[in-house]
Order: C-alpha cells, then sequence, then structure tokens
C-alpha cells in the first residue's frame, strides 16, 4: 500500500489556521505536502471574511482538494469536522481525520465508505468527550484519546501529527 503524501488541514471557527503550525512542522519534516484551508473567519468582533456558510468552507476545501496531483488525508478540528464530513466525498480524499471535531451524521453518505480516525481529547471543555466519542463510534473511526484540552493539535502536535501520519499509511 502507497502512503498516501497530500494532507489537507481544516481548522475550525474563531481561528485561523495558523494553529496548525506545529502539526505542519511535525508532517513536513516527514516529507509530507502539507496544505491548509483558511476557511472565512471572525476574529476580534471585526468580521474578516466572516464566514458565510458551510457551503463557503466546503467549497474552499474542495478547491485546494481539486489542485491536489493525487490523494489525500482530509483533517478537521472542531468545526472542521463538519468541513471535512461533507468535502470529505471528493474523490482525491482517501480517509478522514477527526482532532476534537464534530463528525455529523445527517445528510452525509459517501464519507462514511472512507477510513477515518478520531482523536478524543478527554479534558475537552467545548465538546464534550461523551459526545466525541459517540460521533467516533457512530462513523466507524479508530479512536486514539489523549489527555489534552480543545486545541489538542495546538498543544500536542506530535501526538496529533502521528495519527495523521497513521491515516496516511
Amino acid at each position: 500500500m502507497t502512503t498516501i503524501r497530500n494532507i489537507v488541514l481544516v481548522h475550525g471557527g474563531f481561528v485561523d489556521g495558523s494553529g496548525w503550525q506545529g502539526v505542519h512542522e511535525e508532517l513536513t519534516r516527514a516529507g509530507l505536502r502539507v496544505h491548509i484551508v483558511q476557511n472565512r473567519i471572525v476574529q476580534n468582533h471585526i468580521v474578516r471574511n466572516a464566514t458565510l456558510s458551510l457551503e463557503d468552507d466546503v467549497a474552499a476545501t474542495r478547491r485546494i482538494l481539486d489542485g491536489l496531483d493525487g490523494p489525500a488525508v482530509l483533517v478537521g478540528h472542531s468545526y472542521g469536522g463538519v468541513v471535512i464530513s461533507e468535502a470529505g466525498t471528493h474523490p482525491n480524499v482517501t480517509s478522514l481525520v477527526y482532532i476534537a471535531a464534530f463528525a455529523p451524521d445527517q445528510g452525509e453518505s459517501a464519507w462514511r465508505h472512507k477510513p477515518s480516525w478520531y482523536l478524543v481529547a478527554t479534558e475537552d471543555r467545548m465538546i464534550p468527550p461523551p459526545a466525541q466519542r459517540m460521533m467516533a463510534e457512530r462513523a466507524g473511526a479508530k479512536v486514539v484519546e489523549v489527555i489534552a484540552g480543545h486545541a489538542v493539535h495546538v498543544s500536542q502536535p506530535a501526538t496529533v501529527a502521528d495519527l495523521i501520519r497513521e491515516a496516511a499509511a
């Protein structure tokens, strides 16, 4: 089986892609090509390209996927999980990785046929760990639990990168 070389990272709401910096560094050091989707965000009460809709964020993700030269692992944190669930039907997506993320069920079908991984942050106060476990189980994801808060991709980038590399293998 060939290792996937493209990784696409989707950030959560009310933040930007800079939170992926540590994960990006870990993955690029391993020779992977990392792409960060810059969804529209709201910062400091000033609207800067504010998210107009989920469809806009899915479209931004699909544009990156369209430009890839091969298959990709699609990764989402928090709200980014909703985005990757919708964009996960793209033909370049081989697997999905949810990082303390929402993994919705309603309205999706094709993404359920792709392998998925889920990192549960056991100290998360944004998305309760029991809800994370339920969504992971419903998605049939391989689950890894880590003692961390919601921003686990910032606090433990090596752990997150390890899970993404596993999904790419």
